[in-house]
């Protein structure tokens, strides 16, 4: 097949990649690069006449394997991360579709399931994932990591057991139904947030909820993730009446497929970005990302909550 025709073909699997390979690395920016390596490294085989007689199956394969190379290095740079990591935000608009390489995003990878296979060595990263989040078959992950069937099979279990211990449950993509409840929680949840309604607040909390932050050193956040209702609820309230000040306004969007929101200063550059992890009906955790760093695939990034240089 001509190199042309080759390419062609090999961009209708860009969504698809892109989403493994941010599964991977949960960056946005390294997926995309893997993605562009996985693209060359094809046209280098055509070129070299090598047969590619599933282009799909080579390329989740290049992809993969580009991944687990990619977490060593990342890895190495998460160890000296200030404060606490959490992965790039993908947003999309309440009211629109977002670019094309999000299309085939699983909902699956919210923050909190990105934030669970951390814990995980790279090879369990990549059967993990490809199992639960995109429902490979053990054969197909067996091909694409290199590893025997059996062995994945032991691989997976290991994994679970290490992010879900004692039956505990993992995040799910919501169903149509809970997706409703959810996107009118977050209405209510915003409103009553940037309206300083504490003890609304507190009705859609849960008990023990947690507020993640993460600035990288670079922009204001906890240093720590934070827990109680109250603690939370104040948290809260007083960070929403401190953007007021500054001009900040916010917009729902969709955030790794969960209901969140997309705070931007007076000028439309992006302050931060929320999402809200719901389930039972009340919200279980909030993830605050406000390092420019994470923030610039967006759009231009704001200095209202950068931190000064040093």
């Amino acid at each position: 097949m001509p190199v042309a025709a080759v390419a062609r073909d090999a961009v209708g699997y860009r969504p698809l990649l892109f989403s493994i390979a941010y599964g991977m690395t949960g960056s946005v920016g390294d997926a995309e690069d893997i993605v562009q390596d996985a693209f060359l490294g094809l046209t280098r085989a055509d070129q070299a006449g090598t047969a590619i007689t599933d282009l799909k199956a080579y390329l989740t394969t290049s992809v993969t394997r580009l991944g687990i190379n990619h977490l060593g290095s990342a890895r190495v740079r998460r160890e000296t991360y200030v404060g606490e990591w959490l992965p790039e935000p993908v947003v999309m608009s309440a009211d629109r579709p977002g670019p094309a390489e999000y299309a085939e995003l699983a909902d699956s990878l919210s923050m909190a399931f990105l934030i669970l296979l951390e814990a995980l060595s790279p090879t369990e990263r990549a059967v993990f994932m490809l199992r639960e989040a995109f429902g490979y078959g053990y054969p197909e992950v067996a091909r694409i990591t290199g590893k025997s069937e059996a062995n994945c099979r032991q691989i997976f279990a290991r994994a679970r057991k290490r992010i879900a211990p004692e039956g505990q449950t993992i995040d799910r993509p919501p169903t149509p139904a809970r997706r409703a409840e959810g996107d009118e929680l977050a209405r209510r949840f915003f409103e009553a947030t940037a309206g300083g309604d504490m003890d609304a607040l507190l009705d859609m909390l849960a008990p023990d909820v947690v507020f993640h932050g993460d600035g990288g050193g670079k922009a204001r956040a906890i240093g720590k993730a934070m827990s109680g209702l109250r603690r939370v609820a104040q948290l809260l309230i007083g960070g929403f009446r401190r953007n007021r000040k500054l001009g900040v306004a916010l917009q729902p969007a969709r955030v790794n497929g969960r209901p969140g929101a997309v705070l931007s200063d007076a000028e439309g550059r992006v302050a931060s970005v929320l999402e809200l992890e719901i389930a039972d009906g009340v919200i279980q955790a909030i993830h605050s990302v406000s390092n420019p760093d994470k923030l610039s695939h967006i759009g231009p990034v704001s200095d209202i909550a950068l931190l000064p240089e040093t």
